[in-house]
């Protein structure tokens, strides 16, 4: 099943158990499936494309929700952690650091990087083998600790 179909099934269960936050999370990420696509020019996106619109959706919550904290807008802070429950719900599963480690290890033995001049090589190979999975400023760190 596509995560099109998941959101749409999801978005019938959540209105008829009057859900309403699962229900506007819902409509607001297949709005913005539409808007790619349009944008894309197709009728239907695949699912790395939906993929990487929820992980851009995710991000930029995550985003807004650090910047909420340092404001000390608590009621925007518990929105958003709704959303983003919500949207992971719909993410691969995260790698954990051991796994992450790992892979960012045997990129940079792939790249033959040795020093942080390598780091633009590195992440752009470490990237598409992670999506959706890990968080790309985790990676960064990690690509980085790894280089120094």
């Amino acid at each position: 099943m596509t995560i099109t179909e998941r959101l749409t099934q999801d978005m019938k269960t959540a209105m008829k158990a009057r859900d309403k936050k699962r229900l506007s999370t819902i409509r607001m990420v297949r709005a913005s499936f539409q808007n790619e696509a349009i944008k894309l020019g197709k009728d239907s996106l695949s699912e790395e494309e939906e993929m990487t619109v929820l992980s851009r959706e995710v991000k930029q919550r995550k985003d807004s929700l650090q910047e909420f904290k340092e404001a000390g807008r608590e009621d925007l802070v518990e929105e958003l952690e709704k959303e983003i429950e919500i949207l992971q719900v719909y993410m691969p599963k995260q790698l954990t650091d051991e796994e992450l480690e790992e892979i960012v290890q045997e990129t940079i033995e792939e790249v033959g990087a040795t020093s942080k001049a390598d780091m633009g090589k590195v992440m752009s190979a470490v990237m598409p083998k992670i999506k959706g999975k890990a968080d790309g400023s985790k990676v960064n760190k990690l690509v980085l600790q790894q280089l120094s």
